[in-house]
């Protein structure tokens, strides 16, 4: 796959610095690196989008994670791998990635699910990362970012 910009050095300052903002937020949320490298994987898996993919892997193999629980978070109901916790906030991250047509997005059960594991501010800053995530994955699967490019 070929990315479809074919002058990459004109990123939009502005645009690179809220990103940066986000990132800031994210992390002053207070949740482990580890789970938010968890939503992040999955809900690019979920988008099919390979460049975050790999990225997801390689924040979780920095944050600590272990190869076992990266490879299985696409099937992380049936694998025995993830704390409760883990899994409230990925059932979180899979009903507002998965908003199409008719599909119940984030219900009632699932909400309390997170609150019952997190704060309102770690909730905030996993549901900004779910939607950060679905911005990259979005803009990646449109021009056709290959996995493995480094940003920066």
């Amino acid at each position: 796959m070929e990315n479809r910009l074919k002058n990459r050095n004109t990123h939009n300052p502005d645009v690179w610095t809220a990103i940066q903002h986000l990132h800031k937020a994210i992390a002053a949320g207070g949740v482990d690196p580890r789970l938010l490298a968890l939503v992040h994987l999955r809900v690019s898996q979920i988008n099919a989008c390979s460049a975050c993919v790999h990225a997801g892997v390689a924040a979780g193999k920095k944050a600590g994670d272990t190869d076992e629980r990266l490879h299985n978070v696409a099937a992380w109901r049936e694998a025995p791998f993830y704390t409760d916790a883990e899994r409230a906030a990925l059932a979180l991250a899979e009903a507002a990635t998965r908003l199409q047509d008719g599909a119940p997005g984030v219900t009632d059960e699932i909400w309390e699910e997170a609150g019952a594991h997190f704060t309102e501010e770690q909730i905030g800053a996993i549901n900004l990362e779910i939607a950060l995530t679905n911005f990259f994955n979005r803009i990646n699967r449109t021009l056709k970012e290959p996995a493995g490019r480094a940003w920066g």
